[in-house]
């Protein structure tokens, strides 16, 4: 199947997500039996997607063996992919780093990266074979900065951002978008127990992230792709308007800050795709609340 693209060089939805055998769009969610994942799993859902359900019980996130079999059964069933949303995820305890537990730390990037990118090695080539996809990574504030506790975690989601930065280069040109999208502190089991939220009450509302995830899935931010957006900053329109005239090559993206005489500032960055995924020679950091 060729892939068709509209003047602004974004994948039609049609085009990208033709009906499944049921007669339904079909999207994969990861961590799906609770929290932002059952939210995102239920808006899929409501608005006509057939959402296949992913969970510990249902195949292991870090069980490369299941994940298989996982996929290839969805496919069987629906014939396509045309969305994953990447939610399942771990945090460690919040303890700084030289009183972590080693399995433990290693266990969230087992979980928050290897599963995210097992995901993606397994539909990418589904969402290709049929046209295109769209694929929504969970990632959090937390990718923007070191952590002083919890430091499994920030390190667990800058590296999804690489993976969603990789996705959208090799991707642009054979149908993927792939998204960075920071939820928020929405009131969860994960949320609630954290020292770090105690007290809070200014929580995100899950609608403002089911939201953003409908539009990115439907084709209309497809300029966001390889980069960051964040839950209730930004309405849907307003997303749309900020991009009509071109985003920057690094906007949304996470880069190398550094002074304007740093000999690293003269070292070009590689380009692919729409816009490359910067690395870490650029000169400009990604403007994000911390929150998320």
């Amino acid at each position: 199947m060729h892939l068709r693209v509209d003047d602004e060089a974004r994948v039609p939805h049609q085009a990208a997500a033709a009906e499944g055998r049921g007669g339904h769009l079909v999207a994969i969610v990861t961590g799906a039996s609770r929290g932002i994942g059952r939210y995102i799993a239920d808006a899929l859902e409501d608005a006509g997607y057939t959402v296949e359900r992913g969970s510990s019980a249902v195949a292991p996130i870090t069980d490369r063996a299941s994940l298989t079999s996982w996929v290839e059964g969805i496919v069987a069933r629906h014939g396509r992919v045309d969305v994953l949303v990447n939610d399942a995820g771990v945090i460690d305890a919040e303890v700084d780093l030289f009183a972590s537990d080693p399995e433990e730390w290693w266990h969230v990037q087992e979980v928050n990266v290897l599963g995210a990118y097992l995901m993606t090695w397994l539909v990418a080539p589904h969402m290709i074979a049929s046209g295109g996809g769209r694929i929504v990574n969970l990632n959090s504030g937390a990718a923007l900065r070191p952590g002083a506790v919890a430091s499994g975690y920030n390190a667990s989601k800058t590296a999804l951002s690489r993976i969603t930065g990789s996705t959208h280069v090799v991707g642009w040109d054979r149908g993927i978008r792939a998204f960075d999208l920071m939820p928020g502190v929405v009131y969860t089991d994960m949320t609630a127990g954290m020292a770090v939220h105690a007290g809070r009450t200014d929580w995100t509302d899950p609608a403002d992230v089911t939201d953003l995830v409908l539009a990115l899935v439907s084709g209309r931010l497809d300029a966001w792709s390889g980069r960051f957006l964040r839950a209730g900053l930004s309405t849907v329109a307003d997303l749309q308007v900020r991009a009509a005239p071109g985003l920057g090559p690094e906007e949304r993206t996470l880069v190398l800050a550094h002074g304007a005489h740093d000999p690293m500032h003269s070292a070009p960055p590689p380009r692919g795709g729409q816009h490359a995924q910067v690395a870490a020679d650029s000169h400009v950091t990604v403007a994000l609340l911390a929150d998320a």
